[in-house]
């Protein structure tokens, strides 16, 4: 009895492509563009698809370059026009889909908001990172936060993080203050790792 009722070890992970032990080690993602999902990497197969994408060009690797816009005109009419229910979104291109999505944390994990053309537009001329966007593996982070609106260019699986945290804290019709903190924490780390995007506004 006692081998049934003990804890499970931790699954361990592998790299999904050529099934090496990651070991616990910080590693790579790859965006599977069929499956819409992430999968794991090791150092050497994340390698591969930087130069390739791999056969078909199902698996992208996920960059790690964070950008901000301190020039950006994500405003309150910019937001409305997103029909965004809560402070947080993401929007990314999808390649399958061959459309801009967006996106916002809930309980229920990522829900998706129809994201209409003039909507998009809106979002192309309020920030130039929209622009910059490398499809499935980026997306365009947006907050409201405390009348301050931020906007950042991010790796895709970090968005995948933030809908991991607030469905795993989401407390109430809110969030409660456990995920509020939690997001809080996650935009600091954000704002620590982007840099200001080359160019300037026209």
């Amino acid at each position: 009895m006692r081998r049934f009722t003990a804890p499970r070890p931790p699954q361990e992970e592998r790299c999904e492509l050529c099934g090496q032990q990651l070991a616990g080690e910080r590693h790579r993602h790859l965006a599977d563009t069929d499956r819409r999902t992430l999968a794991c990497a090791c150092g050497p197969c994340a390698q591969l698809m930087d130069r390739g994408g791999g056969p078909g060009g199902r698996f992208r690797a996920v960059p790690a370059r964070f950008l901000s816009d301190a020039d950006h005109r994500v405003d309150d009419r910019v937001w409305e026009s997103l029909r965004i229910p809560v402070s947080v979104a993401y929007l990314f291109r999808n390649s399958a889909l061959d459309r801009t999505v967006a996106l916002y944390p809930s309980p229920a994990g990522a829900t998706e908001s129809e994201l209409e053309e003039p909507a998009w537009t809106c979002v192309l001329d309020a920030t130039r990172l929209a622009t910059l966007l490398e499809p499935d593996v980026e997306a365009l982070l947006l907050r409201r936060h405390e009348g301050r609106p931020e906007c950042y260019l991010v790796p895709i699986d970090l968005c995948y993080e933030l809908v991991g945290r607030m469905r795993l804290h989401w407390q109430g019709f809110d969030g409660g203050a456990e995920a509020r903190a939690d997001l809080d924490a996650l935009f600091a780390h954000v704002r620590e790792q982007a840099r200001e995007a080359p160019g300037s506004r026209p």
